[in-house]
């Protein structure tokens, strides 16, 4: 059958994005046919496009969306017609009207929980669970920073660190930004182009610095990052929006006091179908509680995806970008 969808044939700019007739077959085993209700805009998909993250082109676009079960392949036990499903990792195409897609890579969406915020909240609610609870597991009275506080992940894990009673210091690059982020759990955010970040996260934590730093920022960001850890304090680079970060040194760390470094990805994360189910149900489940409400800044039309990623990469957007086929 005929559908729609975003593809690319080159890298680059917004402009390569084209919106095309696409062709949609059955399932083959092990396979799920998906019409997309809603889709999710992220920076992962940027650096697709660009090329940053290489893909075999002609591609499409896109991890994340929500929507429901068309039809199953041959062996596909988990899922049935009619299904609500929502999923953010590969493989890549989700910027399109119907899909087929690995029955492996979908989770069940609760009855509470819509398409837009299931689109709005699966990559980045995962990202914020790994990051605070697998790749660190944060505890009460933890003291922690996270740069672009007032982004779809920066929003979702302020809320989610306040539930578990950590003290988390937020940065953004606006008064107005900061001011969404105190009002989605952060304890402090600090407005990056009017404060010096080092000096004032040494003068919220008494001197001491932080114990972890999520960093998804990159260039821009990676230096005052490794000046806002204590001792023993942990680097968790996970995104270059400014670019990619300066190589750094064993004895640079060891320098700053004996400082860990990591690059994690969900996709690591994910490529494991248990560990799967269980991130998406924690995350189900702070969502259906109310602790977390993923926030939606802005909504395009999936034909309009090339300008939703230029809103994205001009740092004018907060919360979580969907797409509506």
């Amino acid at each position: 059958m005929t559908s729609h969808a975003i593809r690319i044939e080159r890298t680059g700019g917004p402009e390569v994005l084209q919106w095309q007739a696409v062709e949609v077959g059955a399932p083959a085993a092990g396979e799920v046919r998906v019409r997309n209700a809603a889709v999710g805009v992220n920076f992962i998909d940027i650096y697709h496009r660009t090329g940053l993250y290489p893909l075999a082109l002609p591609s499409g676009l896109g991890l994340e969306g929500a929507g429901v079960v068309e039809a199953v392949g041959e062996g596909v036990e988990e899922f049935a017609v009619g299904d609500r499903v929502a999923y953010c990792h590969g493989p890549v195409g989700a910027y399109a009207q119907l899909r087929v897609m690995p029955a492996r890579v979908l989770v069940r969406l609760p009855a509470g929980i819509d398409f837009d915020t299931a689109a709005a909240m699966m990559l980045k609610g995962l990202t914020a669970q790994f990051l605070l609870r697998r790749t660190r597991a944060l505890q009460p009275g933890d003291v922690a920073l996270f740069h672009a506080a007032a982004g779809g992940v920066g929003l979702i894990a302020g809320q989610w660190a306040k539930a578990l009673g950590v003290t988390l210091i937020g940065t953004a690059g606006s008064d107005d930004k900061c001011r969404l982020a105190l009002e989605h759990g952060y304890a402090h955010c600090i407005n990056y182009r009017s404060e010096d970040l080092v000096s004032r996260v040494r003068e919220l934590t008494d001197g001491q610095g932080v114990s972890v730093v999520y960093d998804s920022v990159g260039r821009d960001t990676w230096e005052r990052s490794l000046g806002c850890l204590r001792p023993f304090g942990l680097m968790v680079s996970f995104g270059n929006a400014s670019g990619p970060v300066p190589p750094v040194t064993l004895q640079d760390l060891a320098a700053r006091g004996s400082l860990y470094v990591t690059r994690p990805t969900l996709m690591t994360h994910l490529a494991d179908r248990r560990t799967q189910l269980e991130m998406a149900a924690e995350l189900f489940d702070v969502v259906l509680s109310g602790k977390v409400q993923p926030r939606i800044g802005q909504r395009f039309a999936l034909a309009d995806a090339a300008q939703a990623q230029r809103a994205l990469e001009s740092r004018a957007t907060t919360g979580s970008i969907v797409l509506q086929p």
